[in-house]
């Protein structure tokens, strides 16, 4: 996936009222920009760091810039702009990049499905008519102690409705998929955030016994684009 525009960088001032965050670019001005991430963005926007933002040529948007990535004084880089999770991983399987998931030939966005009126990110269809359906979920809460990256970041009810739909798509006998993103360059390995969130992690569990698969790719992240890198392990 390659960012719209080219990114420029300033120094986090704050994040207020979750959607916004000041920066300090070079010159020393300072301007608002939009943060698409509703979660806690834990460890993601400490004052300070530096943070690469896109700019939208959209005349009825108020603010044109939208935060894209977080540099921290650690070096790690985390792409802190969830909207690009899904486009990420559909990029990635259109080039056959997930081996967990070639030769589907069709890939369907925002289908509806389930039992409680969800839509699941990405729908895939084989040759033969066969269904996949993927949930996808961006990890970027860290623990730097053990490598670890954690999700949610916060207790996530729509989360757990996701998970209760794929086990019911599961038990139709059709392929369920918790696709687990990593965007945080630090992430070695992954859990689900039983300290946060128990009945997400429960779930999750459940989840896994009923046949719906966990699958976790780290990501290579840089200014310019974010691919899909490898699987990393899972420990539920």
């Amino acid at each position: 996936m390659f960012f719209s525009s080219q990114l420029q960088c300033g120094t986090l001032i704050k994040r207020y009222k979750r959607f916004l965050a000041d920066i300090m670019l070079l010159d020393g001005s300072i301007i608002t920009i939009h943060c698409a991430n509703t979660g806690a963005m834990t460890g993601c926007a400490n004052m300070g760091d530096r943070v690469w933002y896109s700019t939208s040529n959209n005349p009825k948007r108020k603010i044109p810039y939208s935060w894209e990535l977080t540099e921290t004084h650690d070096e790690y880089w985390i792409c802190v702009n969830t909207h690009k999770a899904n486009q990420i991983v559909k990029n990635s399987i259109e080039q056959h990049q997930i081996k967990e998931l070639l030769n589907y030939e069709q890939i369907q966005s925002e289908i509806k499905y389930g039992n409680e009126n969800s839509r699941i990110d990405l729908r895939l269809i084989d040759a033969k008519n066969n269904m996949c359906y993927v949930e996808i979920k961006s990890v970027t809460l860290f623990n730097p102690i053990n490598q670890f990256g954690y999700f949610p970041d916060s207790v996530t009810t729509r989360g757990q409705k996701h998970l209760r739909e794929l086990i019911w798509v599961a038990k139709q006998g059709k392929r369920a998929i918790v696709f687990f993103l990593v965007l945080h360059s630090g992430i070695k390995q992954f859990s689900p955030a039983i300290h946060i969130d128990p009945l997400y992690a429960k779930l999750l569990q459940e989840a896994q016994e009923n046949g719906v698969e966990i699958l976790c790719y780290n990501t290579n992240i840089s200014t310019t684009t974010i691919t899909c890198n490898q699987p990393i392990s899972i420990i539920l």
